[in-house]
C-alpha cells in the first residue's frame, strides 16, 4: 500500500525529531533513538567529513549529510545564502563563514526539535546574520528573487514532490543565483522491500529517485548549465539490508546492477 505525502512528512518530522535530541555518535552507532539495532545507521553511511571546513560547529553536526555542497556553491562574501533542510546548522555555519559579515544565511527546515538545536548553536556563536525558518520546502514561506545560492545536503530525496522543490527554489533565487545541492539517487531499481520501507525512507534511500529523472525535472524548472559535480557510490552494508530483505533477496539486489548515488549538483537560474 502507498504511503500517502503527509504521512512520508510526519514520518520524517517524527525520526528527525528523534535523531535531533541525539549526539553525531549516537546517531552513527544506533537507528534513530535507539529504537531499532541495524549496526551502522541508515541515517549516517553517506555522510562525508566536515571537520576541516572553516566555520565547521561540532554541535551542529549530526552526519546527516551526504556529500560538501558549500564545497561547489561558489559563495561569495556578502551572499545570501539558503540552506534547505537546514537541521542543526552545519552547513549554514560553514556557509557563513565564507560570506562573512556582509552576507546572510537562512536555514529552512520543518522539524521543531532540528529548529531549536539549530537556534541553540547559533546563540553561542553570537552571529546575527543567520536565521533559522520553519517552513515546508514545497511551500517556501520566503519571498522570491531573495538569494544569490540555494544549498541542502541529502534532504531532497525525503521531500514527496520533488517537482514542487525545485519550482520553489527556482522562484526563491534572484535572477543569476544558482544552486549546489548533494542528494541521493538511483541507477536501476530498489528491491520492493526497501522501497515500501519508512524507515529506508526516512533513512535517503528509498525516497531516492533515478539519477535521470531527478536531473530531468532541475531542466523542466528553468534551470541552466545543470551539472553533476560529484558521484560517489554508496552501499548499503549487509546488517542493514538483512532488516529488509531476505538473504535471496540480498544476493539480488547486489547482482541486480541497480546503484545508489550520492551526487552534487549545481544549475544557474
Amino acid at each position: 500500500m502507498q504511503v500517502k505525502p503527509e504521512d512520508l512528512k510526519l514520518l520524517v518530522q517524527e525520526k528527525y525529531g528523534e535523531i535531533a535530541s541525539q549526539s553525531k555518535e549516537v546517531n552513527q552507532s544506533s537507528c534513530c533513538g535507539g529504537t531499532s539495532c541495524c549496526g551502522d545507521s541508515t541515517y549516517t553511511i553517506f555522510s562525508d567529513d566536515y571537520t576541516m571546513l572553516k566555520g565547521y560547529n561540532a554541535d551542529a553536526d549530526l552526519g546527516l549529510g551526504c556529500g560538501l555542497p558549500t564545497e561547489f556553491a561558489r559563495i561569495s562574501k556578502g551572499d545570501h545564502v539558503l540552506d534547505l533542510g537546514s537541521g542543526a546548522g552545519n552547513d549554514c555555519f560553514v556557509a557563513r563563514a565564507i560570506t562573512g559579515e556582509t552576507g546572510k544565511v537562512t536555514g529552512l527546515d520543518f522539524t521543531d526539535a532540528m529548529l531549536e538545536k539549530a537556534r541553540k548553536n547559533l546563540e553561542k556563536t553570537g552571529f546575527t546574520n543567520v536565521e533559522f525558518v520553519k517552513g515546508d520546502i514545497e511551500e517556501m514561506p520566503l519571498p522570491e528573487n531573495t538569494f544569490d545560492v540555494v544549498i541542502s545536503n541529502c534532504v531532497l530525496n525525503l521531500v514527496p514532490d520533488k517537482e514542487k522543490a525545485f519550482s520553489g527554489i527556482f522562484r526563491v533565487l534572484k535572477p543569476g543565483g544558482h544552486f549546489c545541492i548533494s542528494d541521493v539517487v538511483l541507477d536501476g531499481v530498489l528491491p520492493e522491500g526497501l522501497i515500501k520501507e519508512a524507515e529506508m525512507y526516512a533513512g535517503c534511500v528509498s525516497g531516492a529517485i533515478q539519477r535521470e529523472q531527478y536531473l530531468s525535472i532541475i531542466e523542466e524548472k528553468g534551470f541552466s548549465d545543470i551539472k553533476v559535480e560529484k558521484n560517489k557510490a554508496i552501499t548499503i552494508p549487509d546488517d542493514i539490508l538483512s532488516n529488509y530483505l531476505s538473504e535471496q533477496e540480498m544476493e539480488e539486489y547486489k547482482t541486480s546492477g541497480t546503484g545508489i548515488f550520492s551526487i552534487t549538483v549545481t544549475a544557474n537560474k
